[in-house]
């Protein structure tokens, strides 16, 4: 189309073909990958199944079969994040089932692609939700599930490494291996099966702070299997240990990022250490690269390299914001070791080693999540083959915002990274003489990364007219320990000013119209943008998805896994109270003067519903423009495809309503009504 044929409309009101209902329709999560003897297995998050996880396997030439029947969703709450809540062994399926938190497994059945009714392998917990699972593995023999349980009870939450058969036909009570640390993760069996890998750490560390590899003895006596002698390996309180591996060789492998970036090492023939606490193992660093292979631990079961049987391994690290697949061969001097892969993708996950080469989920600024093989031969030409391709959405390409990286410095000297969608249309331009409205988004965690990968919910906004912000705060992932370590002690204050900072730099090159800022964050990010709102003057309207408005409450009353969190973010609690009230929206409304909405889910055990009905109660009284949409069913983020349409509605209405943009299309009216008070 010719410049002369776009349609001058008002910015925020162009007609798109990307509404809410193409957002969730046909949207699939692709989770967790897993390679069986010969077929691949994977997990879908499906929105118009109320947010049901489903086990997917797919033999070479064969079409995918769902293997979980009905009533059964593969989803853990173990520290409330979940991840890993699925693995498998011999063609079973074990798997962490989201309806009672009991570990069940699925045998196929003696007819092709059909499977048998999944059978308990724990017993009903005393307390709902009272005993749940993730992070599993089966030892070689196949006589024993090893995994992560965190056991609530009497108000107690203990987390332990346990061990129970794994062909049992009926439900057993696990055998406890490791208890003691606050937290543990990744149960990793050598494969001779007489060693046993973990990960463990304690308040009031969060694993991506300081975390350690630990290393015991596997004894099994035929009826009970227990850890001999243990001794920690590495680690400690200013290192983050992530993702061990057993090599076939006997090595242990590990990421760190004792160089301040999460990178890979081995330790050989560990074995001789177990009962020699007194000996430092040599660590030896395979390939130091100013990239990171590391992620936060959020979930379980995160896998970033894969040992390839020609002896190289295959990585996917993040540089500059974005992914790269690599090749490191052992083998190769030092400085040369390291080659990149031209894939085209830009967002790369759970990554498995699948016959001659890997497996992984990717994405890219242009397409949605695909599973993709990579055949990797030691000669000759990278070739990929996508095996579950991305929804097709049918829209043209000319409907797509590209990110453009951004590097802003503030005026303390600080720098932020971000990455800025333009206002995209085919058919549209904006008044002439006119600015568009800017979206600063402000991601969760507060360690999560903007990742550039295609997001129909990001797409929605700019082919409206809406320019966007994706910010990569202080505290973020992918830049080193360092900068993720830059938020500590500054929650509230780093993160609100790195967003403002990318906002001022927009304004000052005059892509983006001055009164017309909004921001909005989800979580960690609801946080960000509540401060932005209350201690900044730069906004003028926001949006919390179930954000933090108390941290004293948050504090108080969040669960086990972040109840510590708040000590490096902000201070320890109740020592540094003064902070906690200093720095939470809700003891300040008297400086907040913008209208907000706020939407939260009702069963969210992570910020619960009170801190959204503080704000709102707190705004509501003060007379400014308030909304408030409270999600049934809704745990932390939103799942359920009716729930995310409505969300997605009710925030494009609320922007429209209070920057005084119409509706053009009818389709941009919400299918339920939202009421804004004091509007």
């Amino acid at each position: 189309m010719t410049d002369e044929a776009l349609q001058e409309c008002p910015y925020g009101s162009w007609p798109s073909p990307i509404t809410a209902d193409l957002v969730v329709a046909g949207a699939v999560g692709l989770g967790e990958v897993r390679v069986g003897e010969e077929e691949l297995w994977w997990s879908e998050l499906r929105p118009e199944d109320a947010g049901r996880v489903m086990i997917v396997r797919h033999e070479t030439g064969g079409r995918p079969l769902d293997v979980l029947p009905a009533g059964f969703s593969a989803r853990t709450r173990v520290h409330e994040y979940g991840g890993g809540a699925w693995w498998l062994h011999s063609g079973s399926l074990f798997f962490t089932n989201w309806a009672d938190q009991r570990l069940y497994r699925v045998d196929p059945a003696a007819e092709p692609d059909t499977y048998q009714p999944p059978v308990a392998l724990t017993p009903e917990p005393a307390e709902t939700h009272g005993d749940r699972f993730a992070d599993g593995v089966v030892t070689a023999d196949g006589r024993w599930v090893i995994c992560v349980r965190e056991r609530h009870h009497d108000g107690a939450v203990d987390n332990e490494i346990v061990a129970l058969p794994a062909f049992a036909a009926e439900a057993s009570e696990p055998i406890v291996l490791v208890s003691g640390p606050d937290f543990v993760a990744a149960p990793r069996t050598s494969p001779d099966g007489q060693l046993l890998c973990w990960l463990q750490w304690n308040h009031p560390d969060m694993p991506w702070d300081g975390t350690e590899l630990w290393l015991g003895s596997l004894h099994d006596d035929g009826a009970v299997c227990r850890i001999g002698a243990s001794r920690r390996l590495v680690g400690g309180r200013d290192e983050s240990i992530t993702q061990p591996q057993w090599h076939g060789d006997e090595s242990l492998w590990f990421v760190s990022d004792r160089s301040d970036w999460w990178n890979l090492y081995r330790i050989d023939a560990p074995a001789t250490l177990v009962s020699v606490a007194e000996v430092e193992p040599a660590v030896v660093a395979v390939a130091p690269l100013r990239g990171e292979i590391g992620t936060p631990a959020w979930v379980f079961a995160q896998a970033r390299y894969a040992f390839l049987a020609d002896g190289r391994i295959v990585i996917a690290y993040a540089a500059d914001g974005v992914d790269h697949l690599a090749i490191v061969d052992p083998a190769v001097a030092q400085g040369e070791r390291i080659v990149d892969l031209a894939t085209g993708y830009s967002a790369l996950s759970s990554l498995q080693v699948y016959g001659h080469g890997a497996v992984f989920v990717a994405a890219s600024a242009t397409t949605e999540p695909a599973i993709v093989v990579a055949d990797l031969p030691r000669s000759g030409d990278v070739t990929l083959a996508v095996v579950v391709p991305p929804r097709v959405l049918a829209i043209a390409d000319d409907w797509i915002s590209v990110p453009e990286a951004l590097e802003v410095r503030g005026d303390d000297g600080a720098v932020a990274h971000a990455m800025y969608y333009p206002p995209t249309s085919p058919t549209s331009v904006g008044l002439a003489g006119t600015a568009p409205p800017l979206l600063v988004m402000s991601h969760g965690g507060p360690t999560a990364a903007a990742r550039p990968q295609l997001s129909l919910s990001v797409q929605f906004w700019t082919s409206r007219g809406f320019a966007v912000v994706d910010v990569n705060y202080r505290g973020s992932t992918g830049y080193g320990r360092a900068y993720r370590k830059a938020l500590d002690g500054q929650w509230g204050i780093a993160d609100v000013d790195d967003c403002v900072t990318a906002a001022s730099h927009l304004v000052a090159a005059g892509v983006v119209e001055a009164e017309h800022l909004a921001i909005r964050g989800g979580s960690a990010g609801g946080y960000t943008t509540l401060c932005a709102l209350t201690f900044r003057d730069r906004f003028r309207a926001g949006a919390s998805l179930y954000g933090v408005a108390d941290l004293e409450a948050l504090a108080r009353d969040t669960h086990k896994f972040e109840s510590r969190y708040l000590d490096s973010l902000v201070g320890p609690y109740p020592e540094r109270q003064d902070i906690y009230q200093e720095r939470s929206p809700i003891n300040h409304v008297d400086q907040l003067d913008c209208p907000l909405i706020v939407l939260q889910g009702l069963e969210d055990e992570i910020v619960p519903p009170a801190q959204s009905e503080m704000i709102v109660d707190a705004v509501r009284a003060k007379g400014l423009a308030v909304a408030y949409v409270a999600f049934e069913g809704e745990q932390h983020g939103f799942r359920q495809a009716p729930n995310i349409k409505r969300a997605l509605e009710a925030e494009r209405y609320f922007y429209g309503q209070v920057f005084r943009i119409p509706p053009f299309d009818p389709m941009d009216v919400p299918s339920e009504p939202i009421q804004i008070e004091n509007l």
